[in-house]
């Protein structure tokens, strides 16, 4: 019998609630087709009958465990691949901002490939633990956040899971939150479908307000402020030869430029009686903006799905192969030259001298050879010219960064059904990761040339200044679950479901790396080992030899792993009321013996409300109260670094660690304590409450849902102090706790749904709530401090409040409250209950059809954070930035006068004295803000401009990505991010894009 099945993609928010017509050939009365996280079939209609049933919709937790919608507890949103579509973003996790509640999503940098992207869901719990959630891809959970090999468009769906009757079963990494990620799968009795979809867009830097100065403003500041170009009073330049200049250079033009972003997918299912295939290929070509970035990507996946006649027995298999390669900036992974305006195009583009001309030569030799002055270069002049330096490296590439890495996910599951009420089944999977990396100085370059330069003399001549590290990682995860699942009846009513589950997993890391000092340029050629110049020794010093060119090299390896044992009990009674709960033990490698297993639990409950019969007239289609409890541990007590595995981080905290050094009076070599070990640490552990509402109405016009939760970390990780006896006055332990309380809300309206029109507005929202319950050693010093009582990393700064209009002076508030200084101290800063994590999150859209043509738009925003702009401080400094021949802000140029004493700017002789405390709140600025994250403008064409032809649908359109951005205060390229500085944080660029997508 063949059978219509309409199925809506519903997950809360920016998720189109499509209809999409799937032909089944079955052969039994009744069908559910599954292939996706969360998907409603809503109708099924036979060819000969006109009648139509509700089908619910089904919903996958952890371990593949299924429900449907209305026996759901648990707190979760599914976001449908309709979201993540064509659109030009190398992480998935970029697209999911705005389209789920509770979910925090924040890039710090917008460039290609970067995993420095922050997922925080319900606030952050820890104060130096990991706070990532688990992701898991076809049911294999990962262990980093990058996904940059990931291929967005073999995604299905993507459920978040919140609240711990949906998150406890993963235990010990399950504490921040889980993401789940199915990808797509063939359907079973289908023709091969071949699909091909391909999008060009092109990328442009974001604005910012900071009102920089043209040449002829900083002219006009350096005059006022007594300083000019060449930082030489003699050749002070007049206002009118200042107003007659010339040269002009827009430094934000000459480092970034418009660049290009290509997608390529092809992919074709097919299926059988009793097999199915889905086979996709994939190419991304993404540039940086800055000449020396980009970022490439191949993809492969193979996915099938397969049973037994008689359908006891079933399997699916996934395998993903990937390359990519990536040339990125140093400060991606180097924050130390951040604030440096010779390696930080961001830096260069803001403070670059705009009176100096571009361009003055195209290599590093020509450019060592102009700024060398008889033999000598001044440090000024190094400062001043900066700006040259850069343009040089951005143009030949000779400061590098590339990384090239190969990735294998391939995982398998096998399931019997011994009865019909009885399964055992296994799931196992490999996670292999491969990098390469190659970053140095190209000798040809100019830094190269001031190295060997500054180092010459009379005796010892270098004339190598390059250097050269390569180095090679190798990741193995490997994770395995066995299970079996009964599930019976008792009567009509009473239902139970049953599950045992023993779950291993194992990680496996090499990584080596090799740095040679003394490259000749010659010969030299990037990861070839071609050029390397032998160590010589300076005997110049016959006390204190030097050893140049020399080569060092580094090698280390950690082996992680965790076992589990855990069951999970189901009960429904007549569709009204359900009970869940479930009880893991967990193990891990990192704790000593006493504490190495850990015991965490979850119960949760639900009433459907509208199966009573006082409801039978109500308009409800759904409403049903559900509440929950649990707990969770979180064995990750560190933090990584971004796209690290958390799991390989502290693997010695429970050790004593020793360092070289010398022994008494500096006589011999000796140890010295690095770090005092604590047999006694343990995970920190989690314990979350959540009651919700899920609702549908207005014959299934309305519907949503609200949840309300309470968190609370306790044996926070963290310093506990100690006698300073050994050395050391603290020691890494569990005392301390964390408090996160918030609310939820989705919602999606369909206002229309009508053959030739649809129209749908969706919206969420969260707030969150977070507050330091227990803490032994509060941080109460500096510009952020953690204190019982207060909210994590919370700004500690002096209230500023402005200019003094009688004698231009800055003034702030002292530590009493009431009296004005102009001489702020450090004990004049106060907490003010602001951090930088958002206190509100959210997005909103909708999606409408009319005739083919489709429109589909998502806002996101994020409310109530602070951030430091340090970049707008530097741009508002006077004299030892103008001085030195870096731009600031034509703001400066309002500054005030006895003519011009209602401003925001001091008087020149305070610029003049740097008078600009660093210790106050004038440049915390209120980084919320309203984006315009995405919208799909297209048209398909219509069936009878196909149905002559071999192509079966096709539709073309237009995608904006970042499309415009509304701000409250900050003044920066991009507020988004969780950092505290802006100072390297590449802006997420704006890019818009014209695609095809055509089915075969």
């Amino acid at each position: 019998m063949e059978i219509l099945v309409f199925i809506n993609i519903f997950a809360g928010n920016n998720i189109n609630s499509v209809n999409m017509n799937v032909k089944l050939q079955l052969l039994t009365v009744g069908v559910l087709f599954f292939c996706g996280q969360n998907l409603m079939a809503q109708k099924t209609k036979s060819d000969t009958a006109s009648t139509s049933k509700e089908i619910d919709e089904v919903v996958v937790l952890g371990y593949s465990k299924v429900t449907t919608k209305p026996k759901d507890i648990s707190a979760n949103t599914t976001i449908s691949s309709e979201v993540l579509e064509n659109r030009p973003n190398v992480s998935f996790l970029n697209s999911l901002q705005g389209s789920a509640p509770g979910v925090t999503i924040a890039s710090s940098s917008g460039s290609p490939g970067s995993a420095k992207i922050d997922v925080v869901i319900r606030g952050v719990s820890s104060l130096n633990a990991s706070t990532d959630p688990l992701i898991v891809i076809d049911g294999v959970p990962t262990n980093a956040n990058q996904f940059r090999n990931l291929n967005p468009e073999d995604i299905d769906a993507v459920s978040i899971l919140r609240d711990a009757a949906a998150t406890s079963i993963y235990g010990n990494r399950g504490a921040n939150g889980v993401i789940i990620v199915k990808t797509k799968v063939g359907k079973f009795n289908s023709p091969l479908t071949v699909s091909y979809n391909s999008t060009t867009g092109v990328s442009v830097l974001p604005t910012n307000r900071y009102n920089l100065a043209n040449a002829k403003e900083f002219l006009t500041i350096q005059k006022n402020l007594g300083v000019n170009i060449l930082g030489d009073s003699q050749q002070d330049m007049t206002y009118e030869e200042i107003d007659n200049y010339k040269t002009d250079t827009n430094w934000t033009k000459e480092f970034f430029r418009p660049d290009i972003t290509l997608q390529h997918n092809v992919n074709a299912t097919f299926g059988g009686e009793n097999t199915s295939v889905y086979s996709s290929l994939g190419y991304l070509s993404q540039g940086g903006m800055v000449p020396s970035t980009d970022f490439q990507r191949m993809t492969f996946r193979n996915n099938i799905t397969g049973k037994s006649k008689n359908s006891r027995f079933s399997y699916n298999a996934q395998v993903g192969l990937a390359y990519s390669k990536r040339n990125q900036l140093i400060q991606e992974t180097n924050s130390a030259v951040n604030n440096n305006v010779i390696q930080n195009p961001l830096q260069g583009a803001l403070l670059g001298n705009p009176a100096l001309k571009a361009n003055i030569a195209n290599t590093g030799l020509e450019l060592f050879n102009i700024l060398t002055q008889n033999g000598t270069i001044t440090a000024p002049n190094y400062d001043r010219y900066g700006t040259y330096v850069l343009q040089e490296i951005l143009r030949n590439k000779s400061v590098f960064h590339q990384i090239q890495e190969t990735t294998i996910f391939a995982g398998a599951t096998l399931s019997y059904k011994l009865t019909d009420k009885w399964s055992i089944s296994n799931r196992s999977g490999v996670d292999y990761k491969n990098t390469n990396g190659d970053t140095g100085r190209d000798p040809k370059g100019y830094l190269a040339r001031i190295v060997a330069f500054g180092t010459v003399n009379a005796n010892f001549a270098n004339p190598y200044g390059g250097h050269e590290q390569i180095y090679a990682g190798r990741e193995m995860n490997f994770n395995s679950v066995t299970s079996t699942n009964y599930n019976f009846e008792l009567g009509e009513n009473h239902t139970f479901d049953f599950g045992a589950y023993l779950e291993y997993t194992k990680v496996h890391y090499l990584y080596s790396s090799q740095t040679k000092n003394g490259l000749d340029e010659r010969v030299w050629s990037m990861g070839t080992g071609k050029g390397y110049v032998d160590p010589q020794v300076d005997l110049t010093n016959p006390n204190n030899p030097q050893i140049r060119y020399n080569s060092t090299a580094l090698a280390s390896k950690v082996d992680a792993g965790s076992l589990a044992y855990f069951a999970t009990l189901d009960y429904d009674y007549a569709g009204k009321y359900g009970i869940t709960g479930l009880i893991r033990r967990d193990g891990t490698y990192r704790f000593a013996k006493d504490y190495r297993w850990g015991t965490f639990w979850s119960a949760g409950a639900r009433w459907n409300i509208d199966q009573e019969n006082f409801m039978s007239d109500s308009g409800f289609q759904m409403l049903k109260l559900r509440g929950s409890y649990g707990t969770q541990g979180n064995q990750n007590v560190l933090a990584p670094n971004y796209g690290s595995n958390a799991l390989l981080v502290g693997a010695n905290l429970i050790r004593d660690v020793l360092a070289v050094g010398t022994s008494y009076n500096n006589n011999d070599a000796g140890f010295t304590i690095d770090q005092l070990g604590n047999p006694l640490l343990q995970w920190e552990e989690i314990a979350q409450a959540n009651i919700g509402l899920d609702f549908k109405t207005l014959n299934g016009k309305l519907e949503g849902n609200i949840d309300f939760y309470n968190k609370q970390t306790s044996r926070l990780f963290t310093g506990i102090q100690v006698s300073a006896i050994n050395g050391l006055t603290e020691y890494d332990g569990n005392l301390g706790g964390i408090r996160n309380r918030g609310v939820e809300l989705l919602l999606r309206y369909n206002m229309f749904n009508k053959e030739d029109f649809k129209l749908s507005v969706f919206a969420n929202g969260s707030y969150n709530k977070n507050t330091i319950t227990d803490l032994q050693i509060p941080l109460l010093r500096g510009s952020l401090i953690n204190e019982v009582g207060g909210t994590v990393y919370q700004w500690n700064v002096v209230p500023y409040l402005g200019i003094d209009p009688e004698t231009g002076k800055m003034q702030y508030m002292d530590a009493s409250g009431n009296t004005i200084t102009t001489n702020p101290t450090e004990g004049d800063r106060r907490a003010t209950g602001k951090n930088y994590f958002p206190a509100y999150i959210g997005g909103f859209g909708f999606n409408a059809e009319y005739k083919g043509f489709f429109l589909d738009t998502l806002f996101s925003f994020q409310a109530d954070y602070y951030r430091t702009d340090n970049q707008e401080y530097w741009a508002y400094l006077g004299q030892g930035y103008a001085m030195d021949g870096y731009n600031v802000s034509a703001h400066l140029l309002n500054a005030w006068t006895p003519d011009n004493k209602i401003t925001d700017i001091p008087s020149w002789e305070v610029l003049k004295a740097n008078d600009n405390s660093s210790t106050s709140d004038r440049f915390l600025r209120d980084a919320s803000f309203l984006r315009f994250k995405s919208l799909m403008l297209g048209y398909t064409l219509p069936k009878k401009f196909t149905d002559r032809t071999f192509i079966k649908g096709m539709k073309i359109f237009v995608q904006g990505e970042n499309i415009y951005l509304w701000r409250k205060e900050y003044n920066g390229f991009d507020p988004e991010g969780l950092g505290t500085f802006p100072l390297g944080s590449y802006p997420n660029p704006r890019t818009i894009s014209i695609g095809t997508s055509i089915q075969f």
